[in-house]
């Protein structure tokens, strides 16, 4: 009996994320609502949080799903130019990036837009597909700084991340020069063509 309960319970938290990432994409963070999310996934508002806590829980499980899509795009994207260099494979990857943040603009919002501290209570499995995406970024940077230590290798990947998150977010926001994507995509290789040849 008990294994039926827990299979039951396996079904709807999926049709809960199901139905919160089909609300968030169609309209964004805001637009999520409890009493939708239960006519959605054919249950009671309670039964919910019989499943999460609350609603910025079931945003994480959407979030940690949109990390490993977003993950095996830019994998994909990448897998094929083991023979580039690593500032190419840096650019081919922020423009993986872009793209996906163009195509699934409030999935990645959410991302971000979520409040939470990495101090706070965040469960491994999200920080697991975090890394992983970081991991990708770890890689051809290992090779431009073969000698940086591993915690100094890991704030440059973050601050890569950041610095790459920013040219996206403010561009599709129209927030430089209102520039059009194929531009920004100019400026972030301009960008990450750079590093190691100035040791920044």
């Amino acid at each position: 009996m008990a294994g039926k309960v827990e299979a039951r319970k396996a079904l709807l938290r999926e049709a809960l994320i199901d139905a919160a990432e089909a609300q968030i994409k169609a309209g964004g963070l805001s637009t999520l609502k409890a009493r939708t999310l239960a006519q959605q996934a054919g249950c009671s508002v309670g039964a919910i949080y019989n499943i999460f806590d609350d609603l910025d829980a079931l945003v994480m499980a959407v979030n940690a799903r949109t990390f490993r899509h977003l993950g095996g795009f830019v994998s994909a994207q990448v897998e094929d130019a083991a023979e580039q260099s690593p500032n190419e494979r840096l650019v081919i990857m922020s423009h993986a990036y872009l793209r996906f943040a163009a195509e699934h603009t409030f999935l990645w919002r959410a991302l971000f837009d979520l409040e939470m501290s990495i101090d706070g209570t965040v469960p491994d499995w999200y920080l697991l597909e975090l890394r992983a995406v970081f991991g990708l970024i770890a890689q051809p940077l290992a090779q431009l700084f073969p000698d940086m230590k591993r915690d100094e290798l890991d704030l440059m990947v973050r601050a890569l991340f950041s610095s790459v998150h920013g040219i996206v977010l403010l561009g599709l926001e129209r927030r430089i020069s209102a520039v059009p994507q194929d531009q920004i995509e100019i400026m972030l290789a301009q960008v990450l063509r750079e590093i190691g040849n100035n040791k920044i």
